[in-house]
């Protein structure tokens, strides 16, 4: 268990937001926001909604699942053994509780009478296939290195799941509460075989909605599932539709038109407009995510850490904010947003603290380059209509790097193509940076840090730094919550000295809701919590 995070009974407003938002601005100005874990509760139910996605999932195989469309659909049909709440603490799932017995040994305890969507009931057995077929390298999942230390997934009572590792491993432990955690039909996932989760095909969670339509490129559809076993989490919507809009501004007109009632993940060039108009109310929740340049070829021009610097001074990040998050946002001190760090948020503001001010310094990265003798030398950045905001800190990173002598040049690539970059090593050949929106699925900062490790899946330029591994492997095998969130702290020095990732701005969270509805969580626990249950009439 870990240390709550300070949400549940309070908002935060954009003055005090520090550990709750990971973004803050003080009060005043055309970028006044609150951040709030929770929008006003549903008064009632609903028969169907229309939920607006900016791209098609690419899956709905929960091993599969990494990035937000999949996940947002998924949140609502699959659950994990662990659950992550909108306020970000973690709480027992389909398990109902966790033991710790041995630094090396995680136990659960699993909840009982809980069915799947074609009625059977959940066991062990389900439990021990959902979490090995993560591990199997014909599953190529891009979860599997959260396994890594996983020495043997063995059923030790009808109801007992114990995993015996090889090291010590708390965040695998709070990695069940994500997509590693994800339980289906043992017999289900044998029998579909290749057709599990892909369009046209089927799959069996035990979630409070289920798929019943998946029309490819054009809708997803799940209906209420009148066997789910949490009471309090009873769908009052009986129907939930999804739809997919690329187009930013297209998108933004669902919203206006009414023809979508809501959608997470807001454009922010749109956010002035939609929060000025009539047709519902813009939210902003707790974010975990950062914008970062993900350095993806340590051999090429941004190998040395000099080019890295000068290209991170040479970023003008108030302005960055301004055009690519709609003024709502801050510039990034490190690679994490301050609301990653929910599982000690009273020493937030302390690790921050100890991090240096981004500088924007042209002169000074001019000198880096010089030094370095980069001048002229290419650095190729990967582009997409995916999001607006990508488009917008491309063309700011492209002038940055021209000021100071860089010939950074803009490849764009589809929608499609953009996303495999992030769980295919082929699709980045020939590319030095790609810009991200990186986010912890759990409330633990560590889990970003992760990423950067040598050899995980997420470490997607293969960066490594030995003295990063063994801080990282003393973060994680140390139980009590404030010494790992200090462990993890050091780490986040390291990764600001050294730029693997380069920080450039973080922002809220953000859900709008059409005037006919209410009751969504507003952070980016959505991507878990089965939020389209507590949705609602809003009269």
């Amino acid at each position: 268990m870990r240390t709550p995070r300070l949400l549940a009974a309070v908002a935060c407003t954009a003055a005090l937001a520090t550990a709750c938002s990971g973004a803050t601005r003080p009060a005043g100005g055309a970028a006044d926001y609150t951040v709030t874990p929770l929008s006003p509760a549903a008064k009632g139910p609903l028969s169907s909604l229309t939920w607006s996605l900016y791209a098609e999932p690419y899956t709905l195989d929960y091993a599969q699942a990494f990035d937000y469309p999949p996940n947002t659909v998924l949140a609502n049909v699959c659950e994990q053994l662990l659950r992550v709440t909108p306020d970000l603490r973690i709480e027992p799932g389909l398990a109902v509780k966790w033991d710790n017995p041995q630094p090396d040994v995680w136990v659960y305890t699993l909840r009982s009478g809980v069915t799947f969507h074609d009625g059977t009931v959940m066991t062990a057995d389900d439990v021990v296939a959902s979490l090995k077929r993560q591990t199997d390298p014909a599953t190529g999942s891009p979860w599997g290195s959260a396994f890594k230390n996983v020495e043997a997934i063995e059923k030790t009572g009808p109801l007992e799941v114990t995993l015996r590792l090889t090291r010590p491993d708390v965040l695998l432990n709070e990695l069940m509460a994500a997509s590693p955690g994800t339980i289906e039909s043992a017999a289900f996932l044998a029998k579909a075989g290749k057709e599990y989760g892909v369009p046209g095909g089927r799959i069996n969670c035990t979630g409070p909605y289920a798929l019943d339509t998946w029309q490819q490129g054009e809708s997803i559809t799940l209906k209420k599932h009148p066997g789910y076993w949490d009471e309090k989490l009873t769908p009052k919507t009986d129907s939930v539709r999804f739809t997919f809009v690329e187009d930013p501004a297209a998108r933004t007109n669902t919203f206006l038109s009414g023809t979508a009632d809501g959608g997470y993940m807001v454009p922010s060039t749109s956010l002035a407009q939609l929060r000025a108009g009539s047709r519902g109310k813009v939210y902003f929740g707790p974010n975990t995510a950062a914008a970062n340049l993900a350095v993806l070829d340590f051999k090429g021009t941004l190998g040395d850490l000099r080019v890295r610097k000068a290209l991170s001074m040479a970023l003008d990040r108030e302005n960055i904010v301004k055009a690519a998050a709609g003024g709502v946002g801050v510039p990034a001190k490190a690679p994490t947003a301050r609301g990653a760090w929910a599982l000690t948020p009273e020493r937030t503001d302390r690790y921050f603290e100890e991090l240096p001010d981004p500088v924007h310094d042209v002169a000074a990265a001019k000198d880096l380059i010089d030094q370095a003798g980069a001048h002229g030398k290419k650095v190729t950045l990967v582009t997409s209509t995916l999001a607006p905001e990508i488009s917008v800190v491309a063309n700011a990173v492209q002038a940055a790097g021209r000021q100071i002598g860089l010939d950074v040049r803009l490849k764009a690539v589809a929608p499609e193509a953009y996303s495999s970059i992030f769980v295919d090593p082929n699709a980045r050949k020939g590319l030095d940076l790609v810009i991200t929106n990186g986010y912890d699925n759990t409330p633990d900062p560590l889990e970003f840090y992760q990423y950067l490790r040598t050899g995980d899946f997420g470490n997607y330029g293969n960066w490594s730094d030995p003295v990063y591994d063994a801080a990282f492997d003393r973060a994680n095998a140390a139980a009590d919550p404030g010494a790992r969130s200090d462990l993890t702290a050091e780490l986040q020095k390291i990764a600001v000295r050294e730029l693997p990732v380069i920080p450039v701005y973080e922002a809220p969270y953000s859900v709008f809701l059409g005037d006919r509805i209410t009751g969504a969580p507003t952070g980016i626990a959505q991507l878990y919590y089965p939020w389209a249950a507590t949705i609602g009439a809003a009269h």
